[in-house]
């Protein structure tokens, strides 16, 4: 037998441990074709906020209905495979059906993972997300100023460390409590991190925006002549109750945007594996070598991550959290 986390109901407002149930069913049997994985880790993220609120249309994963599971980024290990798939019983893979101890899916969606890092689950990390954000996007220059939003987040507790790694010569972070910003200056690369809400007085040059709202406000005021912005999430309206976690309305100074050429780009997955090839490469090499850690919170069994998501929405964790089954 097998378990999986579905949806119970559609929330009204953020998501809480009741929205879900537990739910044991047979294990999954292969079709011409598929694989069947045994989940091993999956990834816990405040973005399911817009999947589950049953308004998201337009996004690279679909809303979550009641009844279903929602989509992860997930480890896991193959129990069986085709033949002519190339890949073998105990191959570790990357997908994305999490949420369940158990998957079935066409080979062409398992994603071979080798041993290119040192620990299998940092593949669940969001630094693809941030090096792409400051390098394809953003164009860091060595020397330049960087500022991450959300810095102690699963995208910000990397784009910190990534950004000191590729020379930028400041590191701003912002984070809603003392204890993380603390963190964040001793462990995750930050020079200085701004607490609550404080105000931005240095300026940037490249701006990684988690939050949306009043700090992307603060980044363009702020915002050195052509300065580069990268909106990657929106998290200040994501984390709403009232919002429905698909829409992020903010007013922005379009005459500021305009007198310093500002460029406002939002991110997209470019898709080029052989970007994503160096970039593991590149992160395996900088884990080994001690340049960069890959802070996370490792829950342990199922039946928590109901729970564990509840924790994320609440800013309690620092990086990524991942469910251990």
């Amino acid at each position: 037998m097998s378990r999986e986390v579905r949806l119970v109901a559609v929330p009204e407002g953020l998501p809480r441990p009741e929205h879900f149930e537990v739910v044991t069913t047979p294990v999954p049997t292969p079709s011409a074709g598929q694989v069947l994985v045994r989940n091993r880790f999956f990834q816990v993220s405040a973005r399911l906020r817009t999947l589950l609120s049953g308004a998201a249309e337009g996004t690279p994963l679909p809303s979550v209905r009641p009844g279903e599971s929602p989509p992860s980024a997930t480890v896991g290990e193959v129990v069986t495979a085709p033949e002519d798939s190339g890949l073998s019983p105990g191959d570790l893979v990357f997908h994305w059906l999490g949420w369940r101890e158990h998957a079935v899916l066409p080979a062409e969606a398992c994603v071979p993972l080798g041993d290119a890092l040192p620990d299998p689950v940092a593949h669940l990390g969001s630094g693809w997300t941030a090096y792409t954000a400051l390098t394809r996007y953003g164009a860091l220059v060595p020397g330049e100023t960087v500022l991450v939003t959300a810095g102690a987040g699963g995208v910000g507790s990397l784009a910190g460390q990534i950004a000191r790694a590729l020379g930028a010569g400041r590191v701003i972070g912002t984070t809603g409590s003392p204890e993380k910003a603390d963190r964040m200056t001793a462990d995750l690369g930050y020079d200085t991190v701004l607490v609550g809400g404080a105000p931005l007085t240095e300026e940037v040059d490249v701006v990684v925006d988690n939050v949306g709202g009043d700090h992307l406000r603060a980044a363009v005021a702020r915002a050195r002549p052509g300065a580069r912005i990268v909106l990657v999430g929106t998290l200040a309206s994501q984390l709403r109750p009232r919002l429905s976690g698909a829409v992020a309305p903010v007013e922005l100074d379009a005459f500021q945007l305009i007198l310093k050429g500002i460029t406002l780009r939002g991110f997209s997955d470019p898709g080029d594996p052989r970007a994503k090839a160096e970039w593991t490469e590149r992160f395996g090499t900088w884990l080994r070598d001690g340049a960069i850690t890959f802070s996370h919170v490792r829950v342990r069994g199922i039946d928590h991550a109901a729970e564990a998501l509840h924790d994320v929405i609440g800013g309690r964790h620092v990086g990524t959290v991942v469910v251990e089954l």
